[in-house]
């Protein structure tokens, strides 16, 4: 007579089973109660006084410098920079990660060329090109252009590698026994299966683009979040740093679930199997 009642309370709330669905209104009710539960912290360590207002302003600073920002039109100036400036700077990485990273995990003869170079280099902080990057380019937007695809494209072409990787042998192998020759196979059926981990790979990347907007904005830039975080720093302007970082996690998750979205509108067959 329990054991029954025990099951089917276990039915009821689900929240814990390995890679199962649970209630739409329980995903989104979690999220929306960690974020309450840290802007409640927020307010009780900036209003209590326990944290000095240099260290961290109380959330209605932030906010009465977002108003500010948003009635002088310095927000939209930044924002329309930076994203300008992130674009540009992955779409130039992934044009030429794609075609390096298909080869690679397609052809051991690429992957003996271009992985020792590329593995050493990806080790190096993308911050300390930021001097070379300045005298190869000057202080214009290449420059910043450059440092994103420095941070972005050694990690995407070995990632899109290993996503061309994932396809089976097997499936290969019985591509050919249709007739299909070796480029047919690469086209047809290995980038069509790896296709949905390299857009999974794309949505990645662009997330480390956007965390290496400051380091492309640090120097010589007169417009952007990033150079507004770091101008604020300068000024101990606590709120102004907040708020820019707060723009950039709202573009970044803005840009991730447009990815989100479009995979699921792309590759519906490869959704069922996650």
């Amino acid at each position: 007579m329990g054991e029954p009642s025990l099951l089917r309370s276990k039915e009821k709330t689900p929240l814990l089973e390995l890679r199962r669905e649970i209630p739409r209104s329980y995903y989104l009710g979690a999220g929306a109660g960690f974020i309450a539960i840290f802007l409640i912290g927020w307010f009780l360590l900036t209003g209590l006084g326990m944290v000095s207002r240099i260290f961290l302003p109380p959330p209605a600073a932030v906010w009465t410098e977002l108003v500010r920002q948003i009635q002088s039109g310095l927000i939209w100036q930044d924002a329309s920079a930076s994203l300008y400036r992130i674009t540009v700077g992955w779409l130039l990485a992934t044009l030429l990660a794609v075609p390096i990273g298909i080869l690679m995990g397609n052809f051991h003869f690429f992957e003996g060329l271009f992985e020792p170079f590329i593995d050493l280099v990806r080790y190096m902080p993308a911050v300390a090109f930021v001097p070379l990057t300045i005298l190869w380019l000057g202080v214009g937007d290449g420059q910043k252009f450059a440092i994103l695809f420095i941070g972005t494209f050694f990690q995407e072409v070995l990632l899109i590698m290993d996503n061309v990787k994932t396809v089976p042998r097997d499936l290969i192998q019985v591509s050919y026994t249709f007739g299909l020759n070796k480029w047919e196979v690469l086209w047809h059926v290995i980038l069509r299966v790896a296709m949905p981990g390299v857009w999974d790979t794309f949505r990645i990347t662009l997330g480390w683009a956007w965390t290496y907007l400051v380091v492309a904005e640090l120097v010589a830039a007169n417009v952007g979040l990033g150079y507004r975080i770091m101008r604020a720093q300068r000024f101990l302007e606590t709120e102004t740093i907040i708020l820019g970082i707060l723009i950039i996690g709202i573009l970044g998750l803005i840009t991730d679930y447009l990815f989100k979205i479009s995979y699921k509108r792309l590759f519906p067959w490869a959704v069922q199997t996650r």
